[in-house]
């Protein structure tokens, strides 16, 4: 079966939007957030077990999304119902299975996928390529400051607060997402160490926004697909993607919320900010932690 693509990043850095363009391309099949490596058994994934932001309900709506789309052709109430029996009949079978069931059935359309918690565990991240030796990975990175304003602006920091990046003042605790985007990022790293060379690539996300054509290019040409401007012209229209828009009303998600209100692609240029400037959620007035700032030297922003 064709080896599956995962994207891997922080919340907030153009992943929804780079899945779904990767996955339109004719030779794949854009995901959406399955969250399947989160939990090792599927029944897992109904079972509350944490109060980490992944466990809510909404977590296997991009499951029954895709069962349905795969399955049944549509998504529909219907569907998603079928979706929901499709799991209950593998309820007690390992996520790595049913994972390798959905690609096989999928072949031979290459999976791609992102679901930043992945992210929060080498484990889960580990155990992606224990059940897919041959996967490929890109890491997405985007700049700091900016991936910590869109985080603060999304349900007031709730996944930074989740995954526990808290500052601690003299006299208080405050969220500050710059941990989370840096500690995600080492782990990125670290499970990227396991990884051979040829089957990962780095990419930043400013650089896309700016040029796609060229980047659709490079990554057609090292999964091995055709790179010819019809399959560059699918990938540039995400919104076509049958996960680029709201579910029915019983899996209305499987992705950011803020993706589905509006999928088209812009292309821009995106002003970089600096790494030496106070930083807006803080109020303290202090700026980005030197940790932070040597691993954004080592992604190239300046």
């Amino acid at each position: 079966m064709a080896a599956p693509l995962f994207l891997l990043a922080p919340p907030r850095s153009y992943t929804s939007l780079m899945n779904a363009m990767i996955g339109q391309h004719p030779q794949a099949f854009g995901l959406p957030e399955l969250c399947l490596f989160n939990v090792e058994r599927l029944i897992d994934l109904w079972v509350r077990t944490s109060d980490e932001i992944e466990n809510f309900s909404k977590t296997r709506q991009g499951l029954l999304r895709a069962v349905a789309e795969i399955y049944g052709g549509e998504q529909t109430t219907a569907t998603i119902r079928m979706a929901n029996h499709w799991a209950a009949a593998r309820q007690n079978r390992s996520t790595a299975e049913v994972y390798q069931e959905l690609v096989a059935d999928i072949h031979p359309l290459i999976a791609v996928e992102k679901s930043p918690s992945y992210t929060i565990s080498i484990k889960r991240m580990q155990a992606i390529y224990r059940a897919f030796p041959d996967a490929r990975f890109v890491h997405l990175v985007r700049h700091p400051v900016a991936t910590c304003k869109s985080i603060m602006a999304l349900n007031d920091g709730a996944f930074a607060m989740y995954v526990n990046s808290i500052d601690f003042l003299e006299d208080r605790a405050i969220v500050d997402p710059q941990f989370a985007w840096h500690d995600l990022n080492i782990n990125i790293l670290n499970f990227l160490d396991e990884v051979p060379p040829e089957q990962q690539m780095r990419v930043r996300g400013e650089d896309i926004m700016h040029d796609p054509t060229n980047f659709l290019g490079q990554v057609c040409r090292w999964l091995g697909v055709s790179d010819d401007a019809a399959s560059i012209d699918a990938m540039m229209h995400p919104e076509r993607s049958p996960f680029a828009c709201f579910g029915p009303i019983t899996a209305l998600f499987g992705n950011d919320p803020n993706f589905l209100r509006g999928p088209a692609f812009r292309p821009h240029k995106v002003k970089i900010p600096p790494l030496d400037r106070p930083l807006a959620w803080r109020p303290d007035g202090k700026g980005l932690h030197p940790s932070v700032v040597e691993l954004a030297h080592e992604f190239g922003y300046r």
